[in-house]
């Protein structure tokens, strides 16, 4: 079941770019964590130390997953989809965390976020659907179906509250169902409708529409505190946009942002992790770190372009716009353009379900090109 013979023919460019931004990861978690710019220091930060450890995991993870036959997922995408539909429906039992119900608290410090293995979980079940409705793809029935497949973890996520993430399985959705051959009608509704979404948000986000005048309407499916992250001078985004200004041009220097080491920036670390990145190495650093993403994302989407099979495209289709949405609607959350809903940073954020997550999907699209001249 695992050829380790197939880790030889991975795309080894991925290697520096992965490694590159676990370190760039661990600097800024150190940064906004510690005190000490010593190694001995920067060590005793539980923080880092979660990170690294999260990091080693992942790492075990990728060339696992590298190294199965992706094909294999057509077996396991069912049976995974209920275990985490499962887990989504525990969280409502369970105590809730910071008055949400997204993690389960495990032994020795650690915690397990189900909505963040739902997004890859999503794309698996996804593919193993709409290749084996190839030939039925453009009925309407195949398109309720992947409308149920896709809306019952979206509502269970929106509900803990998560918008952010459920937001993110929408794209997935959209783009999978375009590689799957699905009716060009459904797929114009599904793009018109995020339009408008967007368009709304937008709208609200720059104060075009009055915030307080539609409160009464979107607090009938959204928290409070939700809607509030639409209001288009919260602190959070005021925070953000001053600390990303004060970089300038060469930044403030790893463990010299006053902004985010005094605690005016909210989570330093974990949403606002490109903000403080930004403060601390200016906008040459921020060059630096798009380039990074942009040399990342071309080599996911160079998988799908040279996937032999159908459902290994579309595996690897949806796993390159997972990964492509969290890094655009971060950024833009932290710039001021998109609501700040806790979409975290591809490979940047502190947090051990993203970061193994993240892994696991890279490793599936090295399955994927490894076995690119296989029939």
């Amino acid at each position: 079941m695992w050829d380790q013979k197939k880790l030889s023919r991975m795309d080894f460019r991925f290697l520096p770019v992965v490694v590159i931004l676990i370190g760039i990861s661990i600097l800024i978690i150190a940064s906004t964590t510690t005190e000490e710019e010593i190694l001995s220091g920067i060590l005793k930060s539980p923080f880092v130390k979660h990170q690294i450890q999260a990091f080693l995991i992942g790492c075990v993870i990728f060339l696992f997953f590298a190294g199965i036959d992706y094909h294999r997922y057509k077996e396991w995408s069912w049976i995974l989809y209920a275990f985490v539909l499962l887990l989504l429906l525990g969280l409502y039992v369970t105590k809730p965390i910071a008055s949400v119900h997204r993690w389960y608290r495990l032994p020795f410090g650690f915690s397990v976020q189900p909505s963040e293995y739902t997004k890859l979980i999503l794309v698996m079940t996804l593919g193993w659907f709409l290749e084996k409705k190839a030939s039925s793809a453009n009925r309407l029935t195949t398109a309720l179906q992947i409308m149920m497949i896709v809306g019952i973890p979206f509502f269970l996520i929106l509900k803990q509250p998560d918008l952010g993430t459920a937001l993110v399985l929408y794209p997935i959705a959209i783009v999978m169902c375009y590689f799957g051959g699905v009716h060009k009608n459904v797929l114009r509704v599904m793009v018109a409708g995020g339009i408008v979404i967007l368009i709304v948000v937008s709208l609200l986000f720059t104060g075009v529409i009055s915030h307080q005048k539609m409160r009464p309407f979107f607090t009938k499916f959204m928290k409070p505190y939700q809607y509030e992250r639409l209001h288009p001078d919260s602190y959070h985004r005021r925070a953000s946009q001053i600390a990303i200004s004060i970089g300038g041009w060469s930044g403030s220097g790893w463990m010299k942002g006053t902004f985010s080491r005094r605690n005016w920036l909210p989570a330093a670390h974990t949403d606002s992790v490109f903000a403080t990145y930004a403060e601390e190495f200016g906008l040459i650093g921020v060059i630096i770190l798009m380039s990074l993403y942009y040399l990342l994302l071309y080599l996911c989407f160079n998988v799908v372009v040279i996937a032999k099979d159908h459902f290994g495209r579309l595996l690897s289709s949806g796993i390159a716009v997972y990964l492509a949405m969290h890094i655009i609607v971060n950024i833009a959350m932290m710039c001021g353009f998109l609501p700040i809903s806790g979409v975290p940073l591809v490979l940047l954020t502190y947090g051990g379900s993203s970061i193994v997550t993240t892994m696991a999907a890279l490793g599936i699209l090295q399955s994927v090109y490894t076995r690119r001249f296989m029939f």
